[in-house]
């Protein structure tokens, strides 16, 4: 799916979240959206998840050169937001059940799913426990199935490796680059610099506004940078002198 944001902008409160947005995230590929706290990477999720509206501007989605409209977006995108949304006292069983019932999965395309599932992450001896004892880093894993289920045609996971082991947060990008492709596109959020270099496309945010889009080493050599951290210091540092 082909996500294209034209001068999008929002305000939450008093706060200029976003301010004239405009980028594209290409089909099939993995993106990530980098930034510090306060970003506006959360606001920019959840607008393209549809749960908010832009102030200015519009976004687009298009799959195989069809132009999508808001209630057909809805069956095609899986939004993993980065506050707990799991139900504690349902096991790992239940809550994959739960999303077998909401997504209308007949029972042999939920077996095999679920079951590709847990064996990807490591989670099947935990199939019982309830999602409120489980760790930061299985809880995480947790969602991560329960939204691919449904095998969406975009993918939004809202800084999904905070709060996770080092163990925990490869498994969610294996299983990340394992689903993403043809089928499937990624959006993810993240305050991990060296996360942009697993992207195949990085779009940096600063304080509501988008910096530059492209492929890391490009931004990188573009900023003569090593780590994406220097590039908010540079970029902040250039503000600053204004």
């Amino acid at each position: 799916m082909e996500v294209s944001v034209k001068a999008v902008s929002k305000k939450m409160g008093l706060r200029q979240a976003l301010n004239k947005v405009t980028t594209l995230f290409e089909p099939a590929a993995v993106h990530g959206v980098i930034g510090p706290n306060g970003a506006g990477k959360t606001t920019l999720m959840r607008l393209l998840a549809g749960l908010l509206t832009p102030d200015e501007g519009q976004i687009e989605y298009k799959t195989q050169s069809q132009t999508l409209d808001a209630k057909q977006i809805k069956n095609y995108i899986a939004y993993f937001p980065q506050e707990p949304s799991l139900y504690p006292d349902l096991s790992c069983l239940e809550h994959l059940e739960f999303f077998r019932d909401l997504y209308n999965l007949n029972e042999t395309d939920f077996k095999h799913r679920s079951a590709e599932l847990l064996q990807a992450t490591a989670m099947t001896p935990f199939i019982g426990r309830p999602a409120g004892k489980l760790s930061g880093g299985m809880y995480k894993k947790l969602g991560l199935m329960c939204v691919l289920l449904n095998r969406p045609k975009l993918l939004l996971l809202d800084e999904p490796t905070i709060g996770v082991d080092p163990i925990s947060r490869q498994q969610l990008w294996d299983l990340v680059y394992r689903y993403a492709g043809a089928q499937m596109s990624v959006i993810i959020n993240t305050s991990y610099m060296d996360e942009a270099q697993r992207c195949a496309k990085v779009h940096i945010l600063d304080a509501g506004a988008l910096i530059a889009s492209g492929g890391p080493q490009a931004l990188a050599q573009k900023f003569n940078v090593t780590d994406f951290s220097e590039i908010f210091l540079k970029y902040g540092k250039k503000e600053n002198e204004r």
